[in-house]
């Protein structure tokens, strides 16, 4: 990973990662106290071809929250559609809260003058919901949502497209990702790509990096 090469040029800008880099996503949370807990294991049933985490990918694509209802029921009858169902009217519930240390890290860089973005597999209503219930969401001064762009990470047009559209330059620019595939990508277009494990993790890359942050 990039996080071991020292800078060609001053950092000038981080891009985020929304879920478990940002945001502490807790899928199950707006299903717990609504079905037995043998039925929210089998929506989350990771062996099902068909199950939560193959239209979770169909929304951060794009499909709209009916397309994926009317489908999933299709191969999983109406029953089990309507857990998919309530787990739409309760999406907000997974925002649990901001990744411990994330908060602050991103205060740190705005005072440094650092510029900071973001680049997420997530839909726009998430994003939103996201920003309004979390006031350090909006320090980041742009998103670019895969849903909206109908890319996803780690295809390399998205990042390209997050690169045109935040006017920055990939040599001055960090992206974090709690998936290794997708920290490697950045470097492919010329980020320093960075996989995440936490905020002191973040930290101690960015000092690596030239960036002034506090321990």
């Amino acid at each position: 990973m990039s996080e071991m090469t020292a800078p060609a040029a001053p950092i000038t800008d981080v891009v985020f990662d929304f879920c478990d880099v940002l945001l502490d996503w807790q899928p199950r949370l707006p299903l717990e106290g609504q079905y037995p807990p043998g039925v929210i294991d089998m929506f989350f049933d990771p062996a099902d071809e068909y199950g939560f985490d193959h239209y979770d990918a169909l929304s951060d694509s794009g499909w709209s929250q009916e397309r994926i209802l009317a489908d999933y029921e299709e191969h999983h009858g109406p029953a089990a559609a309507w857990v998919f169902r309530v787990y739409f009217e309760r999406y907000e519930l997974a925002l649990a809260g901001m990744i411990d240390g994330m908060e602050s890290l991103m205060a740190d860089l705005s005072r440094a003058g650092i510029r900071m973005w973001g680049l997420t597999n997530f839909t726009t209503e998430y994003v939103d919901s996201a920003c309004a219930k979390f006031p350090a969401m909006d320090l980041l001064r742009d998103v670019v949502v895969s849903s909206e762009e109908r890319i996803r990470k780690p295809d390399e047009a998205i990042y390209r497209r997050a690169i045109e559209r935040f006017g920055i330059d990939p040599a001055a620019s960090v992206f974090f990702d709690d998936k290794p595939r997708n920290a490697e990508a950045a470097c492919a277009v010329g980020m320093h790509g960075i996989a995440f494990t936490d905020a002191p993790q973040a930290r101690r890359s960015l000092r690596h990096l030239g960036v002034a942050v506090d321990a």
